[in-house]
């Protein structure tokens, strides 16, 4: 069992080699290759090593599949018997990453 827990847009991820995750749009064009130096705790063969707050050393290698925009997501709030409502939605802008490599 080997994992990594990176941070990422405020957001925590926990990933293994090959994995495919939607992380927030990072401006890249696909088919790139970029490092995440943000690496919280990396697991190998049951021993955590833990950082404070990030590991010295440790990075995740990953590429770059596509960009895009999720589903839309409304928000629809109503206050019964006041005649008020609101009606809000927005699309998450995302970017697909491969992880390919780990390194401690």
């Amino acid at each position: 069992m080997f994992y990594a827990v990176f941070k990422n847009g405020g957001k925590q991820y926990k990933v293994q080699e090959g994995d495919v995750v939607l992380l927030d749009r990072l401006g890249l064009e696909s088919k790139a290759h970029f490092q995440i130096h943000e690496v919280l705790a990396i697991c190998q063969e049951g021993k955590v090593s833990y950082g404070s707050p990030f590991l010295n050393g440790a990075q995740i290698e990953a590429e770059v599949i596509n960009e895009g925009r999720g589903k839309k997501v409304v928000i629809f709030k109503k206050r019964r018997r006041k005649d008020s409502k609101t009606k809000r939605g927005f699309r998450r802008d995302f970017t697909r990453v491969k992880i390919t490599k780990i390194v401690a």
